[in-house]
């Protein structure tokens, strides 16, 4: 290895992907000591950093070519030493030049201006904060001032980041391509608004409010115009995940459902107020949707306040099946099955989307509708792979027999069935036809019923969820 020139010895060095690995292999020699500590782009630490600050210092200087950096204190006690704090930050913005993407879970004692320090990182490119109660909306202004490269910014239960003036100079700089802000309980769907031009470059957008502290926002007349006005289409948006979100007709976020065109991931999980005409518009525009997910709250879970609320039907689903050629993943989940919204999707509807697309992955969660008849069709889907049936109570073993004639299945999960059986399993135990077979909190399919249905079994059993 001595005699080995010191281009190849990178190379070999640099296919080491085990932290562990790595860390041996610097010990061995001097000179694999400083080719990997030259090579070293991503660190990982937390609650074994004592003294976090002097141990923090040390690394940076071992490793000056960081480029990646997440300090996790997740299952940190206080008996673990202090957690990092301002001045840690500050060490990095000093000693590592090169930092483009920095990630924060569980900090809790950095502050406004352990951000201020970053502010300096011109490199900066992502940052995502994880639980940071010390952090306010004016510590995120000074960041984005100083990182005007930032594309990539992550907030998740940042509690106490309530103005937004961030949000608007990120969008006069437009630079931000990936948006996520998820249970910041002062932060609404209305806010987004003043990302403003912003919306042209950004291709990701992950919004989730919290519902334990959801205060209904009253949308004056000014937010309602300036929503209506937004001239900006969302051009460049390829990934929209909105969770527990009010969406309503001609403001807020249904001006950016019937504004996308590139988009090809959508997720609306518990989104009140979505309406059919939104996912027809933006079907007709976005040709190109690849991912689904649908998770539809009940009439319980809809607010008083929106009374006779809009439902969506079959027709949104087939003009999506019309229009989507390319989607490859459906998901579809009522978010109660004691009190399931039987005048929603019913089963021609979720096979119109199998008949006209390609679909991969078929995921039903609470699904009454899908029935025997539904597994029947599966029998024609070319493309299906990877089948998960969630409390689809409807499917019998009558149906389930059928996967085995299902053309290109590998893979299928039966979680919370009531009614299959080790019956239906039967035709599978020794076809080979199945490479994973997850049953889980299936009552009536015993362990021995399993075996041999599949290449790779996992089984489990837990029957609290029937009390």
């Amino acid at each position: 290895m001595e005699a080995l020139p010191d281009q190849l010895v990178w190379e070999v060095l640099y296919r080491i992907r085990n932290i562990s690995d790595r860390n041996t292999t610097a010990l061995l020699c001097k000179r694999f000591h400083q080719i990997e500590r030259d090579q070293r782009e991503y660190l990982r630490v937390g609650c074994g950093l004592s003294p976090a600050n002097e141990a923090l210092s040390a690394l940076c200087m071992r490793f000056p070519n960081l480029a990646k950096v997440d300090i996790v204190y997740s299952g940190w006690m206080s008996k673990l030493g202090k957690q990092l704090d301002d001045e840690g930050l500050g060490i990095l913005s000093q000693h590592c030049p090169a930092l483009s993407d920095l990630t924060l879970s569980f900090c809790t004692f950095i502050t406004d201006v352990g951000l201020g320090y970053l502010g300096s990182c011109t490199g900066l490119k992502a940052l995502r904060l994880n639980f940071a109660p010390g952090i306010t909306g004016c510590g995120i202004l000074s960041l984005v001032v100083g990182c005007k490269n930032l594309s990539t910014l992550h907030l998740t239960r940042c509690l106490n980041v309530s103005s937004v003036e961030w949000l608007e100079y990120l969008g006069r700089l437009e630079s931000l391509e990936d948006l996520a802000v998820n249970n910041c309980r002062a932060i609404g769907e209305g806010d987004l608004a003043k990302l403003g031009c912003g919306w042209r470059k950004l291709k990701r957008l992950q919004f989730e409010v919290d519902t334990n502290y959801r205060y209904m926002k009253v949308y004056g007349r000014f937010a309602v115009e300036k929503w209506q006005r937004q001239w900006v289409a969302c051009e460049s948006l390829e990934d929209l995940s909105l969770v527990n979100c009010l969406i309503s007709p001609g403001r807020g976020l249904s001006c950016v459902l019937v504004k996308c065109q590139a988009l090809q991931k959508l997720h609306l999980d518990m989104c009140v107020g979505v309406r059919d005409n939104d996912l027809i518009v933006l079907a007709q525009k976005c040709t190109k949707l690849k991912y689904l997910s649908l998770r539809i709250p009940s009439d319980f879970s809809v607010p008083i306040l929106m009374s006779n609320p809009l439902r969506l039907t079959d027709e949104s689903l087939k003009t999506i099946a019309q229009n989507c050629s390319e989607l490859e993943s459906v998901s579809i989940s009522f978010s109660d099955g004691d009190f399931p919204n039987l005048s929603s999707f019913s089963l021609a509807g979720i096979l119109s989307l199998i008949e006209r697309c390609p679909i991969r992955v078929l995921v039903l969660d609470h699904v009454y509708s899908f029935n025997d008849s539904g597994m029947e069709a599966l029998c024609s889907a070319r493309y299906l792979d990877i089948l998960e049936l969630i409390q689809c109570q409807e499917v019998s073993d009558e149906g389930l027999q059928l996967v085995k004639h299902f053309p290109c299945l590998s893979i299928m999960r039966l979680a919370r069935c009531l009614g299959v059986t080790d019956i239906g399993l039967k035709p599978l135990v020794g076809a080979h036809k199945l490479q994973l077979l997850k049953v889980e909190d299936c009552p009536q399919i015993s362990e021995k019923g399993t075996k041999g249905a599949a290449k790779v079994v996992s089984y489990s059993q837990d029957h609290s969820w029937l009390y």
